[in-house]
Formats: structure tokens, sequence, C-alpha cells
């Protein structure tokens, strides 16, 4: 059963934030979620583990259903699986490795196939795989080791997408403006990465910089007090109690440097949960804060796409969306400069003040004095809707009749009272599911008002059975 987003209004999916001390079965990518399979016209569905990483279970194949009694005999299959999957070495020993790694004279040796750098121990085991020229593994490149491991590319687990230079700069230099001198790095290796080559080649004021991520090959060139593999999914840090006590010392220092927090997750992953993950980081922030009536919230820049602008505010309600475009060097579409739809539609969420955040004219951005925050050049202010409107970096329209801006290449369509693409379905077409309780389609199960109360509607189909259900 694949997870997506859109499973969570449109095939009845529904993710379940546990409460209290019940702790969840756990894969090879710590803690699973618990997900609810909502049937129509049932006041309950169904509900069982996944894992929090991937949502296609060819990736990590983890089920249970919640109300399943695991053997004694499966648990401990379950675990010595989970073992066997684990990175081939601890932190700390990728750290001595490296140690020994640098101190070699010649001949140094970065395997591609299995993207690890190799002492000369190991040399002949890994003879016949691809390898790294030794010229081209010189300190500068261990720099910068997002250019010598190979991206991860499966869209339904961890596909991993990395800054374009133009982005990571600017990101930054507005927070250097904004005067932080800490930065938490949650799925951002290359501005981590920037960071600390600023710091080496000490032309500004030195950051500190922290990077989670649940790409464990980065353990190979950082340190215990610079990198945690981590779960943003789940709040897992698979490094336990030492790795967790990291963060801690991480947001706690008493120094007065300002502390952010920059996320960049996988766009195919749930809002929910990532913004569950957030607000613990958050929590734990603001409980080490000594100064009385400063700011409760974390600074937060969270990097999404547009179009999950209500989820994002729904979860955040103090968050703002700028108009920056965030581009990719290994993206083949999110790229600055294209036009129209080819646009990068990767924007920053954040609750710092939106004026602050300076974008470079230079780029095509404007400041609208009214909306006090800088747009892009193509968002043109509406006076009826009094905001500049545009998400997509089109110019929109206002619709009399809606009473708001929308796209341009929408229309008005009176049988169904607003405006959507001129080859919608009209009214109660096929394949327009709306709401699983109520059964309208201005809105999903999730914001329904009548959420928690069965439907009368005798007409809806019963849920599928039990037999079916241990099928999929």
């Amino acid at each position: 059963m694949q997870l997506k987003e859109s499973d969570e209004d449109g095939f009845g999916i529904e993710i379940v934030l546990q409460q209290g001390d019940r702790k969840a079965p756990s894969c090879v990518h710590g803690p699973t979620l618990l997900f609810e399979k909502v049937c129509k016209g049932e006041e309950k569905g169904r509900r069982f583990y996944a894992c929090s990483a991937c949502r296609d279970r060819k990736e990590c194949n983890f089920f249970q259903w919640e109300d399943d009694k695991v053997s004694e005999a499966r648990l401990l299959a379950r675990e010595e699986e989970n073992r066997s999957k684990m990175p081939p070495f601890t932190h700390q020993e990728y750290c001595s490795r490296f140690r020994k790694f640098l101190a070699l004279p010649l001949g140094r040796r970065f395997c591609q196939d299995c993207q690890l750098l190799l002492l000369p121990g190991e040399w002949e085991i890994h003879a016949s795989h691809k390898m790294s020229q030794a010229d081209d593994i010189t300190e500068a490149r261990l720099s910068r080791p997002s250019l010598m491991l190979k991206p991860l590319e499966n869209k339904k687990s961890n596909a991993q997408y990395l800054f374009a230079d133009r982005s990571c700069h600017f990101l930054l230099d507005t927070l250097a403006k904004l005067g932080y001198r800490k930065v938490l790095c949650v799925g951002t290796p290359r501005l981590h990465e920037l960071i600390r080559l600023r710091n080496q080649e000490g032309k500004s004021d030195p950051m500190k910089s922290l990077l989670l991520d649940i790409d464990f090959r980065y353990a190979q060139f950082y340190g215990t007090d610079e990198f945690c593999h981590y779960n943003m999914f789940n709040h897992h840090f698979f490094g336990g109690e030492a790795a967790s006590g990291v963060l801690r010392a991480f947001l706690g220092e008493e120094d007065g440097e300002k502390v952010i927090m920059v996320s960049d997750p996988p766009f195919g992953g749930l809002v929910k949960p990532l913004a569950h993950s957030f607000s613990q980081i958050s929590e734990t922030w603001r409980k080490l804060q000594t100064s009385e009536g400063g700011v409760v919230e974390m600074p937060i820049v969270w990097i999404f796409p547009y179009f999950f602008e209500p989820r994002i505010l729904e979860c955040f309600p103090s968050f703002t969306m700028l108009d920056y475009q965030v581009d990719y060097d290994n993206h083949p579409l999110y790229k600055h400069g294209k036009t129209g739809r080819k646009q990068s539609p990767v924007r920053l969420f954040t609750n710092l003040t939106p004026r602050d955040v300076v974008l470079p004219r230079e780029e095509g951005y404007r400041f609208c004095k009214v909306c006090a925050r800088y747009v892009w050049s193509g968002n043109k202010h509406c006076t009826k809707c009094n905001l500049c409107p545009s998400k997509d970096g089109r110019v929109w329209k206002h619709c009399s009749e809606c009473q708001k801006c929308v796209k341009p290449s929408w229309r008005h369509c009176q049988s169904c009272a607003r405006c959507a693409l001129p080859d919608h379905p009209c009214g109660n077409s096929p394949g327009l599911e709306g709401c699983f309780n109520c059964g309208s389609l201005k809105h999903k199960r999730r914001a329904c008002p009548l959420k928690d109360k069965r439907r009368t509607d005798n007409k809806l189909k019963s849920c599928p059975s039990k037999k079916k259900e241990r099928r999929q």
C-alpha cells in the first residue's frame, strides 16, 4: 500500500498522531506511524502501522494492523532484520576511520558503488568496484561531501535534491544579516557544508551548524557534534539518547547566539508528521531558553512546494509563504529563471517577519508596501483582495463572482459556482469523491465539522471485507 500525501484526502488513509506512552513498533527507519483506513459510511476505520519514511512497501515492507497480536518469535525476527539493515559502522567508528583516511599519504580511495571511504586493508575487497581517482580525493573535496556522494533518487522514500549555489548562498546571507549565528540544518546538507566552508575562509562572522539527516553516509565526514543520523518523519535519533543530547546541547548553549532551524524535507513526505517533529524540536528549544518574556516560538524556515501551503498553515498558523523560488542542482524542473508553470514551485515557509527577508531585486523580486513583503515581479497586487495573490509565479486574475483571485488558466463555471480548469468535471460527476464523512465537495474528511459522527446516508457503499483488506 503506497502512502501519498493525496491518500490522506483521496483514498481514505489518514495519519493518527499517537498520544500517551504507547510505543509504536519499529522498522529499520525507527518507530512507525499509525494510519487509519477510513471507509465510507463507517464511524471508525481500521488502523495499521507503516514505515514513516518510505511511501512504497517495496522500499520498506513493514505493515502491521494495530489490533494484531505479534508473537515473540516474530518480534525477535523483526529486531534481527532491523539490525541487519543498519549502517556497517557506528558514528564513532566512522569518525575514527576518517581520521585514519586523512592521515594516508597517498592512494586515497573512495568506492562509488558502496559510497564508502576506504582504508588500505579494504582495497582488495572493493577491487572490482568503481573507484574515484586518488587525485580527486583532496581535503578540499572532502569538505564538500555532497559533491562526492551520489544523491539518493527514490522519489517514494528519501530522494535528495541539493540546493543550487544561488539558493544556498541566498539563504545563508539572509540568516547572517538577520543575526543568526547557529543554524540547525534538518535535511539541508549543502547549507551545512557552506557554513563550514565560510567559517574556514574567515571572511565573515563564524556560525555554528548541526546537520540532522536520514542519510547516514554523512557520518563519514562529520563529527558527533556536527551530524546526527535522524528521521524527521518520526523525530527519531538513530544514535539514541547520546544523539538527542547533541541536539539539546546545540539548542541550549547560553552564549546569546540566535538559533534558527532550516529544513528541506522530501517533497513526497506527509506534512502532519513533519510538523509534529518540528514542533518537538521547537518545544525542546523553548524549554532550554533562560530569558523570561522572550520569543516563545523557535524561528523556522520550512522549504516545500507552494501547493502544500494550506496544510502547512493548518499546522503552523503563524507561518507565511514567501515568493522566493528555491532551485536545485540535480532536479530537472526546479530551476530558477524558467517561465510560467516551469518555474520552481518550491518556496520558503517561515515564522520570520516577511518584510525582514529581503528577496534580490536583480532576480525579479520587488517590495509590496501594502503587503509589507517582497514578492515576485509577476505577482501583481489586487486592490479588491488587498493582497498579492499569485502562488505559482504567474499573474493571477480576479473573479468577481468568486470574489477572489484565481489562476489565469481557470474559468468560472456556473454549474459548479466556482472557478476551475475549463475541462474539469462539473457538479457531482464521477471521480469527485469529496468528504468521506458527509459527502460535501467543499472539504475533505480532515476538515469535516461532522468528522466524528456517523453518516446516515444509506446510499453509500459499505466498507470492503477484512478478507479483501488483508490481500492489499
